[in-house]
């Protein structure tokens, strides 16, 4: 390996992985999720209530649905919030679709019948991969508010089928790099997030050429990064689930 990383992790090792599971009282799910330095709170919220396009289908399901948003000062300079903007940026909402259509991927949405559950992804400190670390705590948060509800008998079933993980991958001076921070993300010439699930499905892959190409032999060596990235967040998700058992 020829770059040298900031934190003198190995090209294919996750950074650091921390979660403080219920940090919120209200909340029907709550956690704390640090990757590195960056942390992010993500809260789910189950409303009784259903998004109009859901109604009109008929159908006798619920909705999975994120939202996504960074503090002011999360990152090294101040970022004006979206509602003195008077909408939404554009980045924020890929990344909350991304996050939902994730969540909704995994899940029995008629086990969770005429319900909205809002998952709230609020970046308090960011050192790259804000929206990956969004992922990986907001199914904590999820499968926490869904075994509350089954416990409570509110709901019949468990609604989540499988466990996910969600990583990012890049080039970095021609070298793979696994879990990019942010000095590696601003100057690698290729960025890519990857979430799948704990049978090796793909999810999602969202991946350019920032300032350059990259090649088949590239691409192959990013998969099979992602791939160990993903499997270790995800047996650190069942550990920690297992501790409850």
């Amino acid at each position: 390996m020829s770059y040298k990383r900031s934190d003198r992790r190995k090209s294919n090792e996750i950074r650091s992985l921390k979660v403080t599971r219920n940090f919120l009282e209200e909340p029907e799910g709550s956690v704390l999720i640090e990757m590195g330095n960056t942390k992010v709170v993500c809260t789910v919220s189950v409303l009784y209530t259903l998004p109009r396009f859901i109604k009109e289908q008929g159908e006798d399901f619920g909705w999975i649905t994120a939202e996504y948003d960074m503090l002011p000062r999360a990152g090294n300079r101040r970022n004006i919030r979206d509602r003195v903007k008077g909408k939404i940026s554009g980045r924020s909402q890929e990344i909350q679709r991304l996050i939902g259509r994730t969540f909704r991927a995994i899940s029995n949405l008629y086990a969770i019948p005429k319900r909205s559950v809002y998952v709230d992804c609020d970046v308090i400190q960011a050192d790259g991969g804000t929206r990956t670390a969004a992922i990986n705590g907001g199914f904590l948060a999820l499968y926490d508010a869904f075994t509350s509800m089954k416990n409570k008998n509110q709901i019949d079933e468990f609604p989540l089928n499988k466990f996910i993980g969600a990583i990012s991958v890049g080039v970095v001076e021609n070298e793979v790099l696994l879990d990019l921070a942010y000095d590696e993300d601003v100057v690698a010439d290729v960025d890519m997030n990857i979430v799948k699930d704990d049978e090796g499905n793909y999810i999602e892959i969202q991946g350019t050429g920032e300032e350059a190409t990259f090649n088949q032999k590239q691409l192959n060596t990013m998969l099979d990064y992602a791939g160990k990235g993903i499997d270790d967040v995800i047996k650190y998700q069942k550990n920690l689930i297992m501790k409850d058992l």
